[in-house]
């Protein structure tokens, strides 16, 4: 018992002990941050850390500053930038929030992995060559990504420089092969900027799944977010031009004799310094590349090739040493390079450097709300002000002599605190608006301002007078500058600054042919290197559209031809409706061998009722003349009525229909009346579908006669002229006007056409010796 209470002491000693271990372990790491010591943020280029370090390290030096935590300060900024300056202790401290290099990479967070029945074991201990933990390579270790890691950073940063990936797991067979070469590949990118990371699969799932990796090993590029696998042998080589493949097309403009000047003086449209390389070799290297993709929204790039007989002026012109690669720098001087380098070894530090000292004109435009952020920054500190002389001014050519005087303004200054900016009235409407509100002038004018909030509140003062360009106006704005440097409370207005329209946006249209674009290209690719996996959502909606679409006309081909027999009715290739009769001669041409399918549409007419009933069968019939399978014709009843008789004793249903019709009129020894009656005749399957007039309520005409006619007469009339006018009325087709026959005959046409009439057979067709001439 005794044994047990000391065992279970013992191990509440050692979980104390083990947190107070780690508590302490994770403060030390929290209160000690080197990108908040120096002030610079986690995407800080090495130029700005030595920037930010030489500044402090003056600021805090025990020799020149008294106060007592001043030497405790500079020593935690030399360590600072002794983590920062090295990319493998920031890389580390990055990752692992470790200061000290010399622990290993691999005894990080997974360093005890494997439990088993209460046990840790050190997965080194299991020296396995198959790809394990225990095995990997400090670099892999060095580069091992998480999924907040890859959305938080990797993705913004892919923006910048492009990312190689390797997904691999424990015991990958195939990552054996792999290593070795990847290896090399590691060591030749990553020096010229681009970004190496390693997905273990066995631990970052989503991640991988977030990737669309599902194979091991896999290697992968991700540019501007977008994630792009590798499909080709694995040599170093490939993966060069893999990266190389990656990054956008026309960054790097091939620049000769012939087009120098034309890419120089686009530094005002573009808004850009421009960059020449000089260089012997024929294409551009990877490393410029990589550097005009890391700053494409800063600098335009061009490129030329030392060895071209086209480009013997341009190195005579700023007398090149053919010897090594040189750089110049050009801004709105493009007679003179504002800047020049050249260094055998041009290493990406020395490049970075060189740019970001260089990535603005000497009197930018704001164009968008990130040049105005960087140009005009947040004040953050008291000694940190930030001030922005800012001109607003117009395109039109009368004021480009007070342009051109303001930029000379500009190229003298040498205050670090004071940036010369423009804007366009006309590109930066609410900009101008809100800082000359209230007040009488035009442009252009100039304005002194100070950030006071990323909410777009400023504070700032009209420079009086205007500003034309004369000696005058530059005198008095030095004035100001000399005044706000000795008391910026000058600045005595304030205003809330609206976001800045993006002058450079691209059209909507233009967005979307990119997008189109990158979507079919990573169709094809996918297709291509059969990535089916992620394939599969889009082919299945394919083949489920295609086998809508083929399911539909089979249908409407195999569909069972009803009355109309004939497809949908097309729009009219004709204004006018071509009408036969139907007689001896077109008897067996427009009824007999009718072609299969086609309906032969036969008005019943007589020779009192002719230009009435054509006409208005004409207007009914109009809109369905463009389907190719109907015809029209017309049958005069006076000539071959006994023929219509003939056809209605032989369609059963029909004359019984018939026959209700007859029982009134026969009784009062009248003959059946078959004008307006329409028949649709199909020849081939011998059968018919009968429209007959129809009482449609809108005979008023007639109704006067009858009330005059009851109005003459007394109320005494016999019952036989009542049932005289009880049977007229049941046989309505004797009484209504000859132009009110034909009103539903379009509804008959569409059931006709949808093939949902009532069809009456018939045996046979009534010979030619039923079409007499009634004497």
């Amino acid at each position: 018992m005794e044994v047990r209470v000391m065992a279970k002491t013992t191990v509440l000693y050692s979980v104390v002990i083990l947190c107070v271990l780690l508590a302490g372990a994770l403060s030390s790491t929290a209160e000690f941050d080197p990108y908040t010591i120096l002030g610079i943020t986690r995407s800080a280029n090495q130029a700005e850390i030595k920037k930010a370090y030489k500044r402090l390290a003056k600021e805090w030096h025990p020799d020149k500053n008294k106060k007592p935590e001043a030497e405790d300060m500079f020593i935690r900024i030399t360590e600072s930038y002794e983590i920062l300056s090295s990319e493998e202790k920031r890389a580390n401290y990055d990752r692992y929030r470790q200061m000290d290099s010399a622990q290993p990479y691999d005894r990080g967070p997974h360093a005890f992995r494997r439990f088993h029945d209460g046990f840790y074991f050190d997965e080194s201990f299991f020296s396995f060559p198959f790809g394990g933990k225990g095995t990997r390579d400090a670099a892999d270790g060095r580069h091992v990504l998480h999924f907040s890691q890859y959305v938080n950073d990797i993705t913004p940063d892919s923006f910048r420089k492009p990312y190689l990936i390797k997904i691999t797991s424990d015991w990958c067979f195939s990552c054996v092969h792999v290593d070795p070469v990847w290896r090399e590949a590691v060591q030749e990118l990553e020096p010229l900027g681009v970004g190496i990371g390693v997905v273990d699969v066995s631990y970052e799932r989503r991640l991988a799944n977030h990737l669309g990796a599902h194979r091991t090993p896999s290697i992968l590029g991700v540019v501007n977010g977008k994630v792009t696998f590798f499909h080709y042998a694995v040599a170093k080589e490939h993966l060069v031009q893999f990266v190389e493949d990656l990054l956008p097309q026309r960054l790097v403009e091939k620049v000769t004799d012939r087009n120098d000047r034309d890419f120089l003086n686009s530094w005002h449209q573009v808004n850009k310094p421009h960059v020449l390389l000089f260089d012997q070799v024929p294409a551009v290297p990877l490393l410029y590349k990589l550097t005009a993709f890391a700053y494409k929204d800063y600098v335009q790039f061009g490129y030329v090739d030392q060895g071209l007989s086209e480009t013997a002026d341009l190195l005579r012109r700023y007398n090149i040493n053919t010897y090594a690669p040189t750089m110049l720098v050009f801004k709105e001087d493009v007679v003179k390079p504002a800047d020049i380098i050249q260094s055998k070894g041009m290493k990406k530090q020395i490049i970075d450097e060189f740019i970001s000292n260089n990535k603005f004109l000497l009197a930018p435009r704001l164009v968008n709300q990130k040049v105005f952020d960087e140009l005009c920054p947040v004040k953050q500190f008291h000694r940190r002000r930030k001030y922005c002389v800012l001109l607003i001014t117009g395109e039109e050519d009368a004021f480009v002599p007070g342009n051109e005087a303001f930029l000379s303004l500009a190229a003298g200054n040498t205050r670090e605190v004071v940036r010369f900016t423009y804007v366009y009235q006309r590109q930066q409407p609410p900009l101008c608006a809100a800082l000359l509100v209230g007040r009488d002038g035009a442009p252009p004018q100039v304005v002194i301002l100070e950030r006071r909030s990323e909410a777009g509140k400023v504070v700032f003062k009209p420079v009086p007078g205007g500003w034309n360009g004369s000696e005058e106006d530059k005198h008095r704005l030095l004035e100001e500058l000399e005044r706000l440097q000795k008391d910026p409370s000058i600045l005595t207005h304030d205003a809330t600054l609206p976001e800045l329209n993006n002058e450079f946006a691209s059209m909507f249209l233009i967005r979307w042919i990119h997008t189109a674009y990158d979507y079919l290209s990573e169709i094809v690719d996918d297709l291509l290197h059969n990535n089916w996996r992620e394939m599969m959502p889009l082919l299945s909606l394919i083949f489920s559209a295609l086998f809508i679409l083929f399911g539909t006309v089979v249908i409407q081909a195999f569909r069972s031809p009803k009355c109309s027999g004939a497809p949908r009715s097309r729009l009219p290739k004709k204004n006018f409706v071509e009408v036969t009769e139907l007689t001896d001669i077109t008897y067996t041409s427009n009824l007999v061998k009718l072609r299969p399918g086609h309906i032969n549409v036969v008005l019943v007419l007589t020779d009192a009722t002719k230009n009435v009933l054509l006409s208005k069968f004409a207007k009914e019939v109009y809109s369905f003349t463009g389907s190719l399978t109907l015809h029209f014709s017309f049958l005069n009843a006076a000539k071959h009525g006994e023929w219509m008789s003939a056809l209605l004793e032989h369609a059963q249903d029909a004359m019984r229909i018939d026959a209700e019709e007859e029982e009134g009129g026969a009784g009062a020894g009248r003959k059946a009346d078959y004008t307006g009656y329409v028949l649709a005749l199909n020849g081939h399957k011998k059968y018919l579908c009968l429209f007959k007039p129809v009482y449609t309520g809108d005979d008023t005409d007639g109704k006067p006669e009858e009330d005059a006619a009851g109005a003459t007469r007394p109320r005494s009339a016999s019952r036989d002229e009542h049932q005289h006018r009880r049977v007229a009325a049941r046989s309505r087709s004797t009484i209504l006007q000859v132009h009110h026959k034909l009103d539903r005959l379009g509804l008959w046409m569409e059931r006709l056409m949808e093939g949902t009439l009532p069809r009456y057979y018939v045996p046979a067709w009534p010979g030619l010796d039923k079409i007499t001439v009634n004497k």
